[in-house]
């Protein structure tokens, strides 16, 4: 069962310091010009917690992870952070503009959520579901952050169905008469509100409802792993165990109810670069060998190939393969030895993402699997019309534009026990981080 708690939130004091210049996207979102931009945007932006510079001389005794240990401890004792007064959990709300990479969504549109502390489970448990491979790299990182700070400073996006009661339960809260405890509006226009709520009887509803809920990880698999690992690691340390929860035992989760509007799920493009040779004629006739393969207009811009996909994809599969003089559509795949698909079910198979790796990245043009989770020939991209620059100024060889997954596609795949290639998803906007903060200690 899925065990959710309401805790008191650490939160920036915004007589001290405002909080549209100290939270952050996701760490992993964060580009170099955007980490000196909140560098700049203010001396406790969470950036100097979260990915912090590294500097000369760093060692084991001074580092990006101790700096963060000290900022986060110093910001505590003097009142940049205050801790809320009694246990809460918080109503979260999204309100966007659908980008232009997802044609045929209303726009603009709102995500609503709860954050609360969600309760960390092994995968075999089946209480927690992913749908996507992680690479080491990243939760080392990460692991080294926690062991430092012993903190959660943001939150691990949950999918659930819920079928709308949770949600509507909070909102009849929020429309007594609660204001925002904290409205900002981030660099991509997306205005985010957070309404604490107290009330016992409330907080025991939402707890009662998700009891019997399946929960998906949208947005945040490296970070949950590492919880996972950090709490595995102080249970082996501990030398008595009460049988009770411990804080290391939770981690902050937002919880979306993926059977209410506003989910919206965006594409996330593949580059192309450093192969020994590469041409669109040989990659035109190999592709043929999987697929129907069109030209089409090679100056296309990111509009018509957005365009492009969406029409296409309604009769299944569909692919826009990018040169530095030619554009082809890849669709109706041919039917292949099944072996190139190894031990992925059918489900699986039919997915463009798959179909890309697959047949395109693999068997076209002979990339391995483990060369694409090294990224040593393959890289990623939101935005098509990055993606097509990149190709057209030399940057990259080739780009691979496609279609988003579903969420009734994730949905199947997570309950599966299935996992799809990493960057399948890329759930839009982003949770933003140090909107609240769970210490454990």
């Amino acid at each position: 069962m899925a065990l959710i708690s309401p805790f008191r939130a650490w939160r920036y004091d915004p007589e001290r310091v405002p909080v549209q210049q100290a939270v952050t996207q996701p760490y992993d979102k964060i580009t170099p010009a955007m980490q000196e931009n909140y560098y700049q945007a203010s001396p406790y932006n969470l950036v100097r917690i979260i990915l912090g510079k590294h500097l000369p001389g760093d060692g084991e005794s001074e580092n990006v992870y101790t700096r963060a240990a000290a900022a986060f401890q110093s910001w505590r004792q003097t009142g940049i952070l205050r801790r809320d007064p009694e246990p809460s959990i918080y109503r979260y709300s999204q309100t966007f503009t659908v980008p232009k990479a997802v044609p045929g969504v209303q726009a603009p549109a709102e995500r609503r959520g709860f954050i609360a502390l969600g309760r960390i489970e092994p995968y075999h448990a089946s209480v927690v579901f992913r749908h996507e491979q992680t690479l080491a790299k990243p939760k080392a990182d990460r692991l080294d952050l926690l062991r430092a700070t012993r903190a959660h400073f943001g939150q691990i996006f949950m999918l659930y169905g819920g079928g709308g009661k949770v949600d509507a339960r909070l909102d009849s809260v929020v429309a007594a008469g609660i204001v925002p405890e904290i409205e900002v509006t981030d660099e991509f226009g997306v205005v985010h509100r957070v309404w604490k709520i107290s009330d016992p009887a409330v907080i025991t509803f939402v707890r009662e409802q998700m009891q019997d809920k399946k929960l998906i990880i949208a947005d945040g698999h490296h970070r949950y792993e590492t919880a996972l690992t950090y709490r595995n690691e102080r249970q082996a340390a501990a030398e008595t165990s009460s049988g009770l929860p411990l804080p290391y035992d939770s981690m902050m989760m937002t919880f979306v109810d993926m059977d209410r509007r506003g989910l919206v799920i965006l594409p996330t493009h593949r580059l192309v670069h450093g192969l020994p040779s590469f041409s669109a004629a040989h990659f035109h006739a190999e592709a043929k060998k999987f697929f129907n393969v069109e030209d089409v207009d090679a100056t296309i811009d990111a509009a018509r190939a957005t365009a492009i996909l969406h029409e296409a994809g309604r009769e299944g599969t569909a692919l826009l393969a990018v040169t530095a003089d030619r554009v082809f559509l890849l669709h109706t795949p041919k039917n292949v030895d099944p072996r190139l698909f190894g031990k992925l079910s059918l489900r699986q198979q039919t997915l463009d993402v798959v179909q890309l790796h697959k047949c395109v990245l693999e068997g076209v043009l002979r990339i391995s699997e483990e060369q694409i989770r090294a990224e040593q020939n393959v890289s990623y991209c939101r935005e098509a019309a990055e993606a097509l620059s990149q190709v057209r100024d030399g940057r990259a060889q080739a780009a691979f534009l496609m279609n988003p997954i579903r969420i009734d596609q994730v949905r199947d795949i997570a309950f599966a026990g299935e996992v799809l290639p990493q960057k399948s998803t890329d759930f839009y906007p982003k949770l933003l981080s140090g909107l609240t903060i769970y210490a454990l200690e």
